[in-house]
């Protein structure tokens, strides 16, 4: 008995201790290149739930066999979760909720049914069970002029018995413009989406070096294209288009979203399309991408300073990873290393200081207008990656030009948070609970222009 109570307190200091130490990492904002606490950041974030249950487990430990030590640290930890669950799992600040985008009856223009699978509400324990989706995967949605190559999506369509909402969410996955495809991480995201009557069309669009950033634009345009086009064959209607992505794809989501007028960003082979969209989310997308260089501190990793190297950035995966991932190593284009992911440098042919125009020309915040589509950016306040001032100042632009935007600033939250562990982290339930509701309150527009009229849909 007294082994086995020995065996117990040891499990509860570890435990304890390491879920208290990880902890830490909640108050940070870290700055890149930190990959490595990036990742346990995300988890510890993704795990609050788990890690606040092993701070009871500790906390019990520790009465029970009289450790004050046990205690302490076991409610420390329970304490500190908790307050991670309830800021991260919190409604957007008043000044840019829903009321304030669509007025105060939004929630009345979604009718009954079509709140079926919503989220019961921001904190739940798990992604509720829905209806098995239909996907179909690997379909090419076009081919690059002069080339054989073509670009492929997945269509993922409601379950047989679920009534078709008339909405196409086209998403865009991160890529930091350089790596990853579609269909990772993101089943949840799509499952729970379709059994609401909507269906996604997964875009896996070009990436360096194979084309630039306008590229990636036409492809996302292409994309809205060949939907609009197919729009009866999965029972969409093609005024119902939506266009979002995280990080990368987020911000490639609002270029093509804000550009539609655009004719510097129309390729000349859909000249005469309509390449609008309804709607448009973006998951924290770089908005200013000046500022991002200057916060992932490329003018020190990515250039040569007088009297100082250059900082030393990850250039390989680690040779177990490599193996563990297979054939996805290559799929992901990790093959391709990792010096040049997320580089605006060689993308935008030069640093800011070089070339400040093309910076200028590729943000999105330099593109809003009053005919932009209504807009709903969620962002992490701790983004390591894409920096949360420039999606706030975005956000006024928006409001400003009188378009509905909706703002949500996650506290403690990093960049990728809703990609990690999604069944269960209170961060990306929170974020699904606005995609859905944002989703939805377009599809009960009834179909028709989406932008700002006299303040209101």
């Amino acid at each position: 008995m007294e082994t086995l109570q020995l065996v117990i307190q040891i499990l509860a200091i570890v435990s304890g201790c390491l879920a208290a130490v990880i902890s830490i990492l909640l108050f940070v904002r870290l700055r890149w290149p930190s990959p490595v606490l990036w990742f346990i950041k995300l988890y510890a974030s993704a795990l609050s739930p788990l890690l606040a249950l092993i701070g009871v487990f500790s906390t019990i430990v520790g009465t029970a066999t009289y450790s004050s030590f046990i205690s302490l640290v076991g409610s420390y930890v329970v304490l500190v979760y908790f307050i991670h669950i309830v800021r991260v799992t919190r409604p957007p600040d008043v000044s840019g909720d829903f009321e304030q985008a669509f007025g105060p009856d939004w929630e009345n223009r979604i009718k009954p049914g079509q709140k079926n699978y919503f989220l019961p509400g921001r904190t739940v324990l798990r992604l509720p069970v829905v209806p098995k989706p239909r996907c179909e995967q690997n379909i090419p949605f076009s081919t690059i002029p002069g080339t054989n190559r073509q670009l492929l999506c997945d269509v993922w369509q409601p379950p047989e018995n679920v009534s078709p909402s008339g909405i196409a969410f086209i998403y865009l996955h991160g890529s930091a413009w350089y790596f990853l495809d579609k269909d990772l991480g993101t089943r949840p995201l799509f499952g729970h989406l379709a059994a609401q009557g909507h269906v996604i069309m997964d875009v896996a669009y070009r990436l360096a070096p194979e084309t630039d950033m306008m590229g990636m634009i036409n492809d996302v345009k292409q994309a809205i294209v060949w939907i609009k086009e197919n729009a009866g064959t999965y029972g969409v209607n093609p005024n119902r288009i939506v266009v979002g992505g995280g990080s990368a794809g987020g911000h490639l989501a609002l270029m093509a979203a804000f550009t539609a007028n655009n004719p510097q960003f129309l390729p000349k082979e859909l000249e005469g399309k309509d390449v609008s969209v309804c709607a448009v989310i973006s998951l924290y997308g770089p908005t200013d991408l000046e500022a991002m260089y200057y916060h992932t501190n490329q003018h020190l990793t990515t250039r040569e300073t007088p009297g100082r190297p250059k900082k030393a950035v990850p250039t390989q995966m680690p040779e177990w990873m490599k193996q563990r991932m297979g054939a996805a190593y290559y799929r992901l284009g990790f093959d391709k290393g990792f010096v040049n992911a997320g580089a605006f440098a060689p993308l935008m042919g030069g640093h800011p200081d070089e070339c400040p125009e093309t910076y200028t020309l590729f943000s999105p915040v330099t593109h809003v207008h009053s005919d932009c589509p209504p807009t709903l950016l969620i962002h992490g306040e701790h983004d390591i990656m894409s920096p949360v001032k420039t999606t706030r100042i975005l956000y006024t632009h928006l409001v400003e030009a009188k378009v509905p935007t909706v703002l949500h600033i996650l506290p403690q939250t990093d960049h990728a948070f809703d990609l990690q562990l999604p069944n269960i982290s209170p961060s990306a339930h929170n974020a699904l609970y606005d995609v859905e509701r944002f989703i939805t309150l377009i599809a009960a527009s009834n179909g028709v222009n989406t932008s700002l009229q006299n303040g209101k849909l």
